[in-house]
């Protein structure tokens, strides 16, 4: 085993980070003015079923870090494996990154992007700082997924794609 990481050492902790495959989501809100603002994220999961709580979290230094701490409410679009496009797109500052991508409104105005896997559209339940990143909570209000689709997995620095069925869950019937 390798010594623990060291603050001089962060490129290796975030290749050790890497190992853990996660899916990719964009993030959808809207600014104080109306207009939809969104961001790549990696580091979306669920919190709790019972109220239904999802967590995520963004870095200090987003330059939309004050949109997404000042909206009430904002959308999880987890990305399918066609659409890591979108994943670049969102994760690159400085550019309409809404431009020809196609959207439907959520009940609150949140853009959500067609062609995903599932939708959460959200309200912002609170935030915590967390190092360099702001932790944020949503109750999730209203939910759906297309099933026809695979998601969009990061492993490792690169995207990838789920090849075989899930397995089924011998416990579940």
């Amino acid at each position: 085993m390798n010594a623990p990481p060291s603050p001089d050492n962060s490129r290796e902790f975030r290749n050790a980070l890497g190992c853990f495959a996660t899916g990719v989501t964009v993030i959808t809100t809207l600014n104080e003015d109306g207009e939809p603002a969104g961001v790549t994220i990696g580091s979306f999961t669920s919190l709790s079923l019972t109220p239904p709580l999802i967590l995520w979290s963004l870095a200090l230094s987003a330059c939309c870090i004050d949109v997404f701490r000042k909206a009430r409410y904002f959308a999880v679009n987890v990305l399918a494996a066609d659409q890591h496009h979108l994943s670049d797109r969102f994760a690159v500052k400085g550019k309409n990154r809404f431009a020809g991508v196609p959207v439907n409104k959520s009940k609150e105005g949140l853009p959500l992007i067609e062609g995903c896997c599932a939708w959460f559209e959200c309200r912002n339940e609170t935030s915590y700082p967390g190092g360099d990143h702001l932790i944020l909570i949503g109750q999730v209000e209203h939910f759906r997924q297309d099933r026809t689709k695979v998601p969009l997995i990061f492993h490792q620095g690169r995207y990838c794609s789920i090849v075989e069925p899930a397995l089924r869950n011998p416990t579940s019937r």
